[in-house]
């Protein structure tokens, strides 16, 4: 993968890119300030880019924000968030445009480098990697959705797991059930929230997972 590193503090960021690369991965650029991540996004168009919240000049949602402004411009460019907060307002917006190759890990929650690595590699791949305590603060105070509330409380299990960017298999393993079990609760689930097979499993699980996130 082609990957862009944006992140203010030195050790962090050169800590990523050597991550990255042992991986075997390329870093086509970092940036260490807002403008610089989205000069950055524009001039390479990585696979997948790397990216904290608050950088300067202002260390408030420059780097969120950046993000934002070239998905807008370049549809689909994936984008990991990963940062020390959760900005509810624009993390809603990055999600909003239904498209996949989303993620936002807070870096207290990245435990080893093949969690990180395998999370990076999901958003390249146009999946979500969702951190548990990202999603609980997208969720509250939510009003339900139509199509979520027809789901049985494991569906709804399954559907949270899936959004942070868990196979069947791992949820099976999460929830003590077999793997032909998640499989019938996902195709379950899928019907009820209007997703049809027309689609393949990848783009499903990420309908699935945007409209579980963007109920509001």
């Amino acid at each position: 993968m082609r990957v862009a590193v944006a992140e203010d503090l030195y050790l962090l960021r050169d800590g990523m890119v050597r991550l990255i690369e042992a991986f075997g991965h390329e870093v086509v650029a970092t940036a260490a300030t807002g403008p610089e991540t989205l000069e950055a996004l524009r001039t390479h168009r990585p696979d997948v880019s790397v990216v904290d919240v608050r950088m300067p000049p202002d260390q408030s949602d420059e780097g969120l924000r950046a993000a934002l402004a070239a998905r807008a411009e370049i549809p689909g460019l994936p984008v990991l968030i990963l940062s020390q907060h959760v900005e509810q307002l624009y993390a809603r917006e990055l999600l909003a445009d239904g498209s996949g190759g989303v993620g936002y890990l807070l870096k207290e929650s990245v435990f080893d480098a093949e969690q990180f690595i395998g999370s990076l590699e999901r958003v390249a791949a146009g999946g979500t990697a969702m951190d548990p305590a990202v999603i609980a603060k997208l969720l509250s105070g939510s009003a339900p959705d139509r199509g979520l509330g027809q789901l049985t409380e494991r569906e709804y299990a399954v559907l949270g797991l899936m959004a942070e960017g868990l196979s069947n298999q791992a949820i099976g393993r999460r929830l003590f059930l077999s793997e032909g079990a998640i499989s019938k609760y996902t195709t379950s689930l899928f019907g009820k929230l209007g997703i049809t097979d027309d689609d393949d499993d990848t783009n499903r699980r990420v309908r699935a997972v945007l409209t579980y996130l963007n109920k509001t």
